[in-house]
């Protein structure tokens, strides 16, 4: 089990991995954690946006919308690579998932199929929206995957996970199909090799 990092731990941890960081408005403060508790978490979720457009990407996932208040993730990782701050506690963007995947992130196995929606992500994951249209064709831009590599791996530092606990959002919760256009065994490649 791990506490969430502190706002300035969480920072730090990014920072320290060299990325490009923006923190947005009261971010630190910024979070749903009267609607549930925040932590122990237990590894990184990755999504797709659907969105296009840094700033207007940004906003969305800071404010929320009309059917889901925000923060809707942690961090925005946009295409140039830079990771904008949007929230410091539980956020509204793994909802409920598959408890039998997240025992297996928390013993670091081999994923299984993600068959029922039965266990809160909010309170569980660390979640990084990554500006990408999802329809398969958008592309990810290099730097937008090294940011993701990063801050995916700043994170399994800092907690001393392993790259097995960086999940998609399709493998948590039935349906989801975000993020689409890479594979997440490749990112989870990715972050292995960062955190040898």
């Amino acid at each position: 089990m791990s506490a969430p990092l502190s706002a300035d731990r969480f920072l730090a941890a990014l920072k320290a991995e060299g990325l490009r960081v923006t923190e947005v408005g009261d971010w630190r403060t910024h979070h749903r954690n009267d609607k549930g508790p925040w932590g122990p978490v237990h590894g990184v979720l990755i999504h797709h946006t659907a969105t296009s457009g840094s700033a207007r990407t940004v906003q969305v996932c800071y404010d929320g919308h009309e059917d889901l208040p925000g923060p809707l993730c942690h961090g925005v990782i946009t295409k140039d690579g830079t990771v904008h701050l949007v929230g410091g506690g539980r956020a509204n963007h793994a909802g409920l998932g598959d408890g039998d995947v997240l025992r297996a992130v928390i013993a670091e196995k081999r994923l299984p199929p993600d068959t029922q929606a039965d266990t809160d992500g909010n309170r569980a994951f660390y979640g990084f929206e990554c500006e990408n249209l999802g329809d398969g064709k958008d592309p990810w831009p290099e730097a937008q995957l090294a940011a993701m590599e990063k801050a995916a791996a700043a994170l399994c530092r800092a907690h001393g996970w392993s790259a097995r606990s960086v999940i998609g959002h399709l493998e948590w919760q039935p349906g989801k199909v975000d993020p689409r256009g890479f594979a997440m065994d490749d990112l989870r490649e990715r972050v292995g090799d960062r955190l040898k």
